[in-house]
C-alpha cells in the first residue's frame, strides 16, 4: 500500500494554542498520535484517534453550519447572484437534518461524508441530550441567519465592487502567513476593502462574547497585511456576534500587534519545548504530555475514552461553547 507524502510540519493557529493550553494529552493526540489515521493500513489506535479528532460537539457544529451558510451567501453576492433568505434557511435546516442522521448512526466510522462535518461527540458517547436541546441548536442557527439578513451586512456586501472583495473563508489551503519563521493559519470569514481604502476583516460568532477572540482577528489582520501588502495601521477588524446582535471593533495598533506577537512567541516556545526533534516536528513520548486535572475540560473532549476518563466524566454537564 502506497502511503501519502504528507508531512506533519509544525505550524501555529489560535485553535492549536487553545488545545495546547487546555490539555497536553489531548493536544498530543490531536496533532501527533492521530497523524496518518486516514491511511487504509493505519494502526487501529491511530485510526480511532483520527476519527475522534474529527468529531464536533453540537455547539461548534451549529457555529460551523452558520459559517458555511454565510460563506455560500457571500460568494453568491460576490458573483452577482440573487439570494433568497428563506431558501437559505430551508437549505441549512435540511443540511443539519442530514448531518444529524449520519451522526446518530455513527456512520462516520465506516462512511465518508461531507468534508466540513464528520459526526457529533454526543452520539459517539451516547450522551442523553433531550430533544429540546437539539431543537435549540437549530434555533441558534436559524436566529443567527435571521439577524444577519436583517443587519447592515447584506447591503454592504452587495455594494462592494469586484476589486473590493478580498476573501470569503478561503480555507486552510490558501489562508496562511509566516511569522518568526512559523507557518500561521489565519482564515478570515470575510475580508474586503471599504470605501476609504481600508482593509476590513470580519469574524462571525454564534457564541457569547468572551475573552481570547481578539488574538484570532489580530492574526487575521497580520495575514491581510502580509498577503495583500497593506500597512498594518490601515487594517480594521471586527467581531460580529450574530446571536447577540453585537458588533465589536478590535483595536489593531502597534501595541496590540506587539502584544499578540509576544503571546505567539511564548506559545510557540512552549510547543517546541515538547518536541524531541524540532526540525522534523517529532514529539517526545506521550508521558511528556500529561492529562489535565480539570475534568470540566474532559467532559467535552473527544478523547475521553482514549484517556480512560469516559466513566469519570459521565453525568457532568459540558459548558456551552461555540
Amino acid at each position: 500500500m502506497r502511503r501519502s507524502t504528507f508531512t506533519n510540519a509544525f505550524s501555529w493557529s489560535k485553535s492549536r494554542h487553545e488545545k495546547f493550553t487546555e490539555c497536553l494529552r489531548s493536544y498530543y493526540f490531536y496533532y501527533y498520535r492521530s497523524w496518518g489515521g486516514w491511511e487504509a493500513d493505519a494502526p487501529k489506535e491511530v485510526r480511532e484517534l483520527y476519527v475522534l479528532k474529527k468529531l464536533s460537539n453540537r455547539y461548534t457544529w451549529a457555529g460551523s453550519v452558520v459559517h458555511e451558510s454565510l460563506k455560500d451567501v457571500l460568494l453568491d453576492w460576490r458573483a452577482g447572484r440573487t439570494v433568497d433568505p428563506q431558501a437559505v434557511e430551508a437549505r441549512t435546516h435540511r443540511l443539519m437534518q442530514d448531518d444529524f442522521r449520519h451522526s446518530s448512526k455513527k456512520s462516520y466510522w465506516t462512511q465518508k461524508y461531507r468534508k466540513p462535518f464528520t459526526g457529533l461527540v454526543e452520539h459517539e458517547y451516547a450522551e442523553a441530550i433531550p430533544s429540546e436541546a437539539w431543537k435549540q441548536n437549530w434555533e441558534t442557527v436559524r436566529s443567527a441567519l435571521a439577524w444577519f439578513f436583517a443587519s447592515r451586512w447584506p447591503a454592504l456586501a452587495r455594494s462592494l465592487k469586484p476589486a473590493q472583495w478580498l476573501e470569503v473563508d478561503a480555507g486552510a489551503e490558501h489562508s496562511s502567513f509566516t511569522l518568526e519563521g512559523v507557518k500561521v493559519f489565519a482564515i478570515p470569514d470575510f475580508a474586503y476593502v471599504d470605501e476609504a481604502g481600508s482593509p476590513v476583516v470580519v469574524d462571525w460568532k454564534t457564541g457569547r462574547v468572551r475573552e481570547g477572540y481578539d488574538d484570532q482577528v489580530l492574526g487575521y489582520a497580520l495575514y491581510l497585511s502580509q498577503r495583500y501588502k497593506f500597512p498594518m495601521e490601515k487594517v480594521r477588524a471586527a467581531l460580529v456576534y450574530l446571536n447577540e446582535g453585537l458588533e465589536q471593533e478590535v483595536q489593531v495598533d502597534p501595541a496590540a500587534v506587539e502584544a499578540f506577537k509576544e503571546r505567539f512567541s511564548q506559545s510557540v516556545a512552549g510547543m517546541r519545548g515538547l518536541l524531541k526533534d524540532p526540525v522534523t516536528n517529532t514529539p517526545r513520548e506521550a508521558e511528556a504530555f500529561p492529562l489535565t486535572e480539570n475534568l470540566a475540560s474532559c467532559v467535552r473532549c473527544v478523547f475521553r475514552r482514549s484517556c480512560q476518563r469516559e466513566t469519570a466524566v459521565a453525568g457532568l454537564q459540558p459548558p456551552q461553547v461555540a
